[in-house]
């Protein structure tokens, strides 16, 4: 995949192991890895432009090889509803960025689509210094953070495994729909294990790949923030 090597190839040269949200989104997109559609824009009223081509709400977030968690500086500004607050968020953004790190390196800021609630999981991998990439799926928010309910496997994944990791955690009836809450695209999710496996295994110097939250819906699923660390 050119666009994929190309990028490595430059985070590379630059000297950086953290792949940009703009670069890794770009990677997951070549490897059929749906994201939440994003652009990035370098101006106040480009990103309001953007704003208004992609469709409210946005989310805007800092784009800079310096800041690695976005939120802990008041780099992230969710639920923008028109024009004037993209703008706002803009240069609060930028302020909140340089006064936690002057000579912080700003590429620009993200605009993203506000992609609507649904069931959250999330798709890992780790680079085991022993036998491989290793994949990593479970279902995002508490799951993931308090109850630890993932599964693992070692790379590359079948079709058969993918489906075997889906519904080995604990909270797999909540994805088949439970009450008021719809069945989730499980071919979806599949679809996103196989091609992260390929990503992974095609590119070994991929140390930590981390698609968090993914938005599963009844049809189909987009990755809200993907994040890709090199050796």
């Amino acid at each position: 995949m050119k666009e994929t090597l190309r990028l490595l190839s430059q985070v590379r040269q630059e000297g950086r192991k953290n792949l940009l949200e703009t670069e890794a989104k770009a990677v997951c997109r070549e490897y059929g890895i749906p994201v939440a559609r994003t652009e990035l824009a370098e101006t106040q009223e480009k990103a309001a432009k953007l704003a208004n081509e992609i469709g409210y709400p946005v989310v805007l977030k800092i784009v800079s090889p310096d800041i690695i968690h976005k939120s802990d500086v008041g780099g992230v500004a969710v639920n923008l509803k028109n024009a004037e607050e993209v703008k706002n968020a803009y240069s609060s953004i930028i302020k909140n960025v340089k006064k936690h790190n002057a000579k912080a390196k700003i590429k620009g800021i993200l605009v993203q689509e506000m992609a609507p609630p649904s069931t959250e999981v999330i798709v890992g991998a780790t680079k085991d210094p022993q036998f491989g990439p290793a994949l990593m799926f479970g279902l995002g928010g508490v799951f993931v953070e308090v109850l630890k309910d993932v599964t693992f496997r070692i790379a590359p994944v079948s079709e058969e495994e993918a489906r075997q990791m889906i519904s080995e955690v604990k909270a797999y009836p909540l994805l088949k729909g439970y009450r008021n809450t719809p069945p989730a695209d499980i071919d979806a999710i599949v679809k996103i294990l196989l091609n992260t496996s390929k990503l992974v295994m095609d590119h070994p110097e991929i140390k930590e790949l981390d698609l968090n939250p993914i938005m599963v819906y009844q049809k189909g699923a987009k990755t809200v923030d993907a994040r890709i660390i090199l050796e």
